[in-house]
Parts: C-alpha cells; sequence; structure tokens
C-alpha cells in the first residue's frame, strides 16, 4: 500500500534528510524509519526484550549441533 504524507513539515525534513544522506527520497524514508524503529526497540525495558527473544528461540525448537565436518563434507560431495 502506498504511503502518502501531505505535510509540508514531513516534506522539509525528508527535503533536509536527502540532502545529508545523498539518497533518494524512499530511501531516506526507509532509513529513517528503520532508525526510529531501531532506537524505541533499545529503549524497551530489559525483561521485555529478553521475553521477546525466549519467545524466538522457543518458536525455532532445540538446537542439535551434530557432526559439522561430517555434515559439510556431505553438502559438498566429499568422501572421508
Amino acid at each position: 500500500m502506498p504511503l502518502y504524507i501531505k505535510d509540508p513539515e514531513v516534506d522539509r525534513l525528508a527535503s533536509e534528510l536527502i540532502g545529508l544522506t545523498k539518497t533518494s527520497k524512499v530511501d531516506a524514508v526507509r532509513d529513517a524509519l528503520k532508525d526510529a524503529i531501531a532506537s524505541r526497540k533499545a529503549r524497551l525495558p530489559i525483561e521485555e526484550r529478553l521475553a521477546r527473544t525466549l519467545q524466538m528461540a522457543e518458536a525455532a525448537g532445540p538446537f542439535h549441533p551434530g557432526d559439522h565436518r561430517h555434515e559439510t563434507d556431505e553438502m559438498w560431495g566429499e568422501d572421508d
């Protein structure tokens, strides 16, 4: 869905960022949004960040190390 913003201040800020970064408007807005999201996430309480990390770990399932040399040799079609 397209993003249409008709606000003179937002346009001025976008133009200023474009001038500083020498990028397109799309790249400037994308980078600014990513930076703002990362900044907000970094300020979340540690308990909330850890809870999210634990949820991701549980969703990923258990880790089974295995024999990496054998797996790599098998992947490349090499015999011992």
